[in-house]
């Protein structure tokens, strides 16, 4: 059954959202209050809207409350993002997502009763920075505040070595949940498993658990 979502604000989060949500096959509503954005969706969205998201008259005529998940990927109107938010929380939207653009704007967002706040500027620079510090780390997703999930390229300190002759839980705190080998993922691998080369590991941790593994590992 496919899921209907609306994405209000069609800058480069917005719009790479919508365009995301469509290919995988969903409904999605975008909305902008500039005509020049939303025309550039008409054709990606299954529908797009002019309209202004602090107009609470404006977000109940287009039924924005029967929808399953609204994102608010505003860009720097702080002001905006919040009372959009605000309309939606009144309006009653089952889900509602917002950027935010620091951790004041952050708190508030919870405040008011966002279900889900994002920060894709400084999760992307998280994602980078360790991507520098180590070659090896392929991608990195923050799960809370202290805990995060890695895909590292195993090294040729880890090639050749089995999951309980590198005792990593007990050294580093941190636990391998799979492996993907080639087309294959190996999920809760085995003690005995051994870390081939090209393996990639799935790592689940502290991020000063993380940190520690990274440095001492794999650089």
């Amino acid at each position: 059954m496919k899921k209907e979502f609306v994405v209000i604000g069609l800058g480069r989060f917005g719009g790479s959202i919508v365009r995301e949500l469509v290919e995988q096959g969903m409904e999605v509503m975008a909305i902008d209050k500039f005509e020049d954005k939303v025309d550039e969706y008409s054709t990606i969205a299954t529908h797009a809207v002019v309209a202004d998201s602090t107009d609470e008259a404006a977000l109940r005529s287009l039924g924005i409350r029967n929808f399953d998940h609204v994102i608010v990927a505003i860009g720097d109107d702080i002001q905006a993002s919040i009372l959009t938010t605000l309309m939606l929380k009144e309006i009653g939207v089952k889900r509602i997502t917002v950027k935010a653009q620091n951790d004041y704007h952050e708190k508030v967002l919870e405040r008011i009763g966002a279900d889900k706040v994002v920060h894709p500027e400084r999760d992307m620079g998280k994602r980078i920075a360790h991507n520098i510090v180590s070659n090896n780390v392929l991608d990195y997703l923050e799960l809370s505040d202290e805990h995060s999930i890695v895909e590292i390229v195993a090294n040729n300190l880890l090639i050749g070595n089995s999951i309980i002759e590198l005792d990593i839980r007990a050294k580093y705190g941190i636990n391998i949940v799979a492996i993907k080998r080639g087309d294959d993922i190996i999920v809760s691998p085995q003690a005995n498993d051994v870390i081939r080369k090209d393996d990639i590991l799935i790592v689940i941790g502290a991020d000063n658990d993380i940190n520690r593994f990274e440095k001492r590992v794999m650089q």
